[in-house]
């Protein structure tokens, strides 16, 4: 009866121990500055814009329009499937290399990134960093990049290596890797 008792006892320790451990790793993750992050309530990747980003998106281009810049998304949440499609322009597809992340590494990806373009005085949609269409002297391209980053945004031109002119993002301080886990900004 004695060795039951105790192998029960050793057991329970056991489950209290694997419990523990559960606990911990499906908790949420706190950043460097102990900001919580959490799973998404459902357990599924995202299917468009997270809130906070599309409202700053909103708000950024509402700002642009408010110094004269007409600026659009051309792109913001991404599927993986969709993310792979780019990925293999200009290595398995024609066209230009546009990225070098794959599905599931880009911010896009969960709702985290929008890439934008400018339209000139005809309304036609233009990549040009230089353009200055509200005639102020400062090319239109980088009131827009300044915009976005007293906004919280982080720009893919200030990326060392792949320059990505028209991507914006906010990361929350979560890796892709996070991201992948199944972790969002609360």
């Amino acid at each position: 009866m004695k060795r039951f008792i105790r192998d029960v006892i050793g057991w329970l320790i056991l489950l209290a121990a694997v419990l523990t451990i559960y606990h911990f790793l499906s908790s949420p993750q706190e950043t460097p500055d102990g900001e919580a992050y959490a799973y998404t309530s459902d357990g599924k990747v995202p299917t468009g814009l997270y809130p906070a980003v599309e409202d700053k998106t909103n708000e950024l281009i509402q700002r642009a329009e408010n110094r004269g810049i007409t600026m659009f998304i051309t792109d913001d949440f991404r599927s993986s499937a969709d993310q792979d499609e780019l990925y293999a322009q200009g290595r398995t597809s024609g066209g230009s290399i546009v990225t070098n992340a794959r599905g599931g590494e880009s911010y896009h990806n969960y709702g985290l990134a929008v890439d934008f373009a400018l339209k000139n005085s005809q309304g036609e949609a233009i990549w040009d960093m230089n353009y200055d269409g509200n005639g102020n002297g400062k090319a239109d391209w980088m009131e827009v990049v300044d915009l976005a980053k007293e906004l919280g945004f982080e720009w893919g031109g200030d990326w060392p290596g792949f320059k990505d002119y028209p991507h914006l993002q906010m990361d929350f301080g979560l890796t892709i890797s996070q991201l992948k886990e199944g972790y969002m900004p609360k």
